[in-house]
């Protein structure tokens, strides 16, 4: 099922003119409670199987890759405004690390646990090896609804998590970043605390800060302007223009506008998008600018008059030519996948398709640009911010913008060329390419039977 074989279907396809055109059903994603998390987890190891087998990793490494190297649970004190005082159970996983120090974001969301942020520190760490960053995996998150708390409450949260897992982060260990309801305010927090803690000036420990304190240019947009990025090269290998590629995106956060903007200045048309409040779409093609600014100012994105409002339900099963999924993981399961009639899809968040939804996608010949490649943006300009920190260096952000494009260029390409070579899907040749890599570290460490 090589690159040849992974074209977008028409709108009008066989396929698609079979589907039943009904309602779509109302099946909102489940909270990711411990026992989903478990699940995902599991889903997400199971696709390491195939891999083993097609490169023949050595069992030594194969059970390294099965497991992560570090996972602590920490218990984080909070004083509330109102003098209460609230403690929130909150992680940092450590996964294979030896390409280098973990790297991962961290999350503030409700459902957050264990298996969640273990699974999420799987897929970083491959991502990383996909685009050939010096890194190993890393996540971390806390259970909480950030939106209930006020600013302060939200600061002390941040300071505390930090001090509960100083002793395993660093410029050299773990690097962490932003991630779901967390951005460069919080990590100003974060580092700001760091420091105190080791008495030394330390940018290098923690990415996505502001620039003040030594972030990086771009890296606010980097997530969505590499998705774009790697949505270029294979509508490239496909002869499709992007004024003739119509677009719907599952999501209007951080990554999700980015990419859509980037999207419909680049000449696609972006027809849909949605936040928690549901869906706007507008056949012609969505001012995502005006979309941003109503969005800013009711609250929500269902009131913006520059589309027509969809249910979110009704943006997934979208005639389109690209759907690109930038909301969280298993909005596309077994149970709605069977509505989806984009022509491709573009995983920009972690983990959005189920492994059943992914292997029902492939058998109807739907190409997957997968979340370990197309999401590699953020990881990469945060690997700059890194490196500029290190060396006391600023660059600029078109600096920033040449160096990502030429990285992830060269790599995603490398991919896409392998899925044909190889005659894999698109997911199947970013997780050789990047387990291959992985396999390879910690064989040359040695520390393993037969090792030659």
């Amino acid at each position: 099922m090589g690159n040849k074989k992974q074209k977008a279907k028409p709108k009008k396809s066989q396929h698609q003119k079979q589907v039943p055109q009904k309602q779509v059903e109302q099946t909102a994603p489940q909270a990711l409670t411990p026992e989903i998390g478990a699940a995902l987890f599991e889903d997400a190891r199971s696709r390491l199987v195939d891999v083993f087998k097609a490169l023949d990793i050595h069992p030594d490494a194969q059970a390294r890759l099965m497991q992560p190297s570090l996972s602590l649970q920490v218990s984080i004190p909070v004083r509330m405004d109102d003098g209460s005082l609230k403690a929130f159970p909150a992680w940092r996983v450590q996964y294979d690390t030896s390409l280098g120090p973990a790297k991962g974001g961290i999350r503030f969301h409700p459902d957050v646990n264990q298996h969640e942020v273990t699974t999420l520190s799987f897929w970083m760490a491959v991502k990383c090896a996909v685009v050939g960053l010096p890194y190993g995996g890393g996540k971390g998150g806390v259970q909480v609804d950030a939106k209930s708390l006020s600013s302060l409450e939200r600061e002390r949260l941040a300071r505390g998590y930090i001090r509960a897992i100083a002793d395993i982060m660093g410029p050299d260990r773990d690097i962490p970043a932003p991630d779901v309801n967390t951005d460069a305010t919080v990590m100003g927090w974060m580092i700001d605390e760091y420091e105190h803690i080791v008495r030394a000036q330390a940018p290098a420990a923690i990415t996505g800060k502001p620039l003040p304190l030594g972030g990086s240019p771009g890296r606010v947009a980097a997530t969505g302007r590499g998705a774009l990025k790697v949505l270029d090269l294979w509508a490239e290998r496909e002869e499709r223009k992007p004024e003739e590629t119509t677009i719907a995106v599952q999501g209007f956060g951080n990554a999700a506008y980015y990419f859509a903007r980037l999207a419909s200045e680049r000449g696609y048309r972006v027809v849909a998008v949605s936040d928690s409040s549901g869906a706007i779409y507008n056949a012609d093609g969505l001012d995502i600018e005006k979309a941003k600014e109503d969005k800013t100012k009711h609250g929500k994105l269902s009131d913006s008059k520059t589309g027509k409002p969809l249910k979110s339900e009704e943006l997934l099963a979208l005639e389109v030519d690209v759907l690109a999924l930038a909301a969280l993981e298993n909005q596309i399961h077994c149970d709605n996948v069977d509505e989806v009639k984009a022509g491709a899809i573009l995983e920009i968040a972690n983990g959005p398709l189920t492994s059943d939804a992914d292997q029902s996608l492939a058998q109807r010949d739907v190409p997957i640009l997968p979340d370990v490649l197309a999401n590699t943006g953020g990881v990469i300009v945060s690997y700059f911010e890194w490196l500029q920190n290190r060396a006391g260096e600023r660059w600029s952000e078109a600096e920033v913008n040449e160096r990502l494009d030429m990285l992830l260029g060269e790599e995603a390409s490398k991919v896409l060329k392998r899925a044909e070579t190889d005659d894999v899907t698109y997911r199947q040749a970013a997780y050789r390419q990047g387990i291959e890599r992985i396999a390879e570290a910690i064989m040359a460490r040695g520390n393993c039977q037969d090792c030659r």
